[in-house]
């Protein structure tokens, strides 16, 4: 898995109105140009954020590519949340999950 060239794509699409042009002239030209997974591809085609969250990208650098799709703060997060239920666990980065996905909080606990 690449998620270092996941997350340069999209901090670049963030930060750089030639690469948001790109983005929505020459997608396949501009996905060309970092070394992604055929999933990570697609998911960056779909516009698919769960599964990008899944795949480890940081929210700082999601939530930015959510705004730029038109995507809504509280279903931003919900298709993060989405992701997991369908894809499973965040696999990789400062999000990993190391508890199976259960809450490590007291009002996740039920305590």
């Amino acid at each position: 898995m690449s998620l270092y060239q996941v997350q340069k794509f999209l901090y670049h699409l963030n930060r750089d109105d030639k690469v948001k042009a790109a983005y929505h002239g020459d997608l396949e030209s501009l996905l060309a140009d970092y070394e992604l997974t055929e999933e990570e591809r697609n998911a960056l085609r779909d516009g698919d954020v769960g599964k990008l969250y899944v795949i480890g990208v940081n929210g700082q650098i999601l939530m930015h590519f959510a705004a730029l799709l038109g995507i809504a703060w509280f279903d931003y997060l919900e298709l993060m949340r989405e992701g997991v239920r369908q894809h499973g666990p965040v696999r990789d980065g400062v999000y990993a999950m190391t508890g199976g996905g259960t809450s490590f909080t007291a009002e996740g606990s039920g305590l």
